[in-house]
C-alpha cells in the first residue's frame, strides 16, 4: 500500500514537471528573444529577406525548444516506470493502439464537419486564424511543419492527455476528465471563436487514450489530423486548381 502511494506521488511530480516543460520550455521560450538585443542577434544570424526573417525565426526556435522539450519529457517519463499505469485492465497492443488511432482520425474528421455546422449554423465564419499563421510560417521555414504535425501533436498528447485527463481519471469520472481536459487543449491554442472544433478534438482524443490505456493512440490521431490540414493548406493553392480543371 504504501508502495502503491510512493509511486502516485512520484507519478504526480513527473506530470508537474512535464506541464512546467510544456509552458517554460515549448510555450514560453520564445520570451528569451525579449531580452535586450537577443531578438536583433538572432535575426542577424538568418540568411535571409527581411520580410522572411521573422518567420525562419519562429519556425525555427518552434522547432528546436520542441526537440528540447520532448527530449526533457523523455527524460522525465523514463525515470517513472508506472508513468503510464494509471488504468486497470489490459492495454490495447501496439497494433491495437495504432487502429484505434486511424479510426480516431476519421472520428476526428467527422466530429469537425459536424462542430463547423454548427459554427456556421450561429454565424461563426470558417477558417482558423490559429492554422493561418501557423501555414504561412510552415511556408517560410518547412521545418515549422515538422512541429506543427509531429512534434507539436506529441507534446500536447503527454500534457493534456495523460497529465491533465490522466490526472482527473484517476479521481474522477471520464466525461468530466474530458471535458475539462478538451477545454483546457482548446483554450491553449487561443483561437476561441473555433472553440467548440479544439473541444471536440479533445474529447475524442480522451475517448481514444480512455479506450485503448495507450497514450500512442492519441497521439497517431492527433498526428494523422494535423499532417492532413498541414497538407491540405499548404497545397490549397495546388488543390483548387485541381478542382477548377475538372470536368463540370
Amino acid at each position: 500500500m504504501e508502495s502503491t502511494i510512493t509511486e502516485k506521488k512520484k507519478s504526480y511530480k513527473t506530470a508537474f514537471f512535464i506541464l512546467l516543460t510544456y509552458i517554460f520550455v515549448f510555450q514560453l521560450s520564445a520570451l528569451l528573444l525579449r531580452l535586450p538585443g537577443a531578438q536583433e542577434f538572432v535575426l542577424g544570424l538568418i540568411d535571409a529577406p527581411p520580410e522572411e526573417k521573422g518567420s525562419i525565426l519562429a519556425g525555427w526556435w518552434s522547432f528546436i525548444f520542441g526537440i528540447i522539450s520532448l527530449i526533457i519529457i523523455a527524460l522525465l517519463v523514463k525515470r517513472d516506470k508506472n508513468f503510464f499505469n494509471i488504468y486497470e485492465g489490459k492495454k490495447a497492443s501496439t497494433t491495437e493502439a495504432i487502429g484505434w488511432g486511424i479510426i480516431g482520425f476519421f472520428m476526428v474528421f467527422v466530429g469537425q464537419i459536424i462542430g463547423a455546422a454548427i459554427e456556421m449554423a450561429i454565424g461563426i465564419e470558417g477558417g482558423s486564424e490559429n492554422t493561418a499563421t501557423l501555414v504561412e510560417v510552415a511556408k517560410m521555414a518547412p521545418v515549422m511543419v515538422l512541429v506543427i504535425a509531429i512534434i507539436g501533436p506529441i507534446l500536447e498528447e503527454f500534457v493534456f492527455r495523460r497529465v491533465v485527463f490522466g490526472s482527473f481519471i484517476q479521481t474522477q469520472g471520464f466525461w468530466l476528465s474530458a471535458i475539462i481536459s478538451s477545454i483546457v487543449f482548446a483554450a491553449i491554442h487561443f483561437d476561441f471563436t473555433h472553440i467548440l472544433l479544439y473541444t471536440i478534438c479533445g474529447l475524442i482524443f480522451a475517448f481514444l487514450y480512455y479506450k485503448t490505456k495507450r497514450l500512442l493512440a492519441s497521439i497517431v490521431a492527433h498526428v494523422l489530423l494535423n499532417s492532413f490540414v498541414s497538407i491540405v493548406n499548404l497545397n490549397a493553392d495546388k488543390l483548387q486548381q485541381i478542382m477548377d480543371n475538372m470536368p463540370k
